[in-house]
């Protein structure tokens, strides 16, 4: 008998991949957003910089069971002090309600950061710079990548707090679910709204 699911899920973990279902699935979801979607490449976005890149995912879960990624970015050290992010993609359904994108690039400033990071840059499509704006990033300038227009941008490190344990991170209810009793979600280490999504996270380790 197949068990068909809701289509919004309890919670989610954001987090540094550490499983390889989970990296398979991020690297599936770049495809699909930056291959197929939006037609960037051709048959694949994997390039030099993932084999020593750090894959952090957003996996839905349904009460604190882990379903499937449905969102992802990397970043990666580029010279002494001096990390990048790149390739943030979050499936379709996934894109404005549930924060995210926000969550994601908060835990990757954040796990730089306590890496010692002192700067940290991404080439960031022009439809999500207002997005990274709102988060303490600053707009350099304009440019043409894969012919799309970019903005080179770099995190304010002093809005971000540090995440230690980046291979936790921490989990974000939907907001658009009723309250869930922990009992629900034993697996929680920290309970992190949606709506808390463009603020400092507050309890990152």
């Amino acid at each position: 008998m197949t068990i068909h699911f809701p289509e919004h899920y309890s919670d989610y973990t954001v987090k540094w991949a550490s499983l390889d279902w989970e990296r398979e699935q991020a690297w599936a979801l770049r495809r699909q957003v930056f291959c197929i979607e939006q037609g960037l490449f051709k048959e694949h976005d994997t390039d030099e910089i993932d084999a020593n890149a750090q894959c952090l995912v957003a996996i839905a879960n349904h009460g604190g069971w882990p379903d499937k990624v449905v969102g992802t970015v990397r970043i990666h050290v580029h010279q002494d002090k001096v990390w990048w992010g790149s390739r943030l993609a979050v499936a379709k359904g996934f894109r404005h309600a549930s924060g995210l994108g926000a969550a994601l690039i908060k835990l990757a400033v954040g796990s730089a950061k306590a890496l010692g990071c002192e700067q940290f840059y991404a080439q960031v499509q022009a439809q999500n710079e207002a997005l990274f704006q709102k988060l303490n990033w600053e707009s350099h300038y304009r440019l043409q990548v894969k012919g799309r227009e970019h903005v080179m941008m770099q995190a304010d490190l002093s809005r971000f707090k540090s995440c230690h344990n980046p291979y936790s991170g921490y989990v974000m209810k939907d907001r658009q679910l009723p309250q869930i009793p922990d009992s629900v979600c034993p697996s929680l280490l920290n309970t992190w709204t949606a709506q808390q999504a463009t603020g400092v996270i507050a309890h990152a380790h």
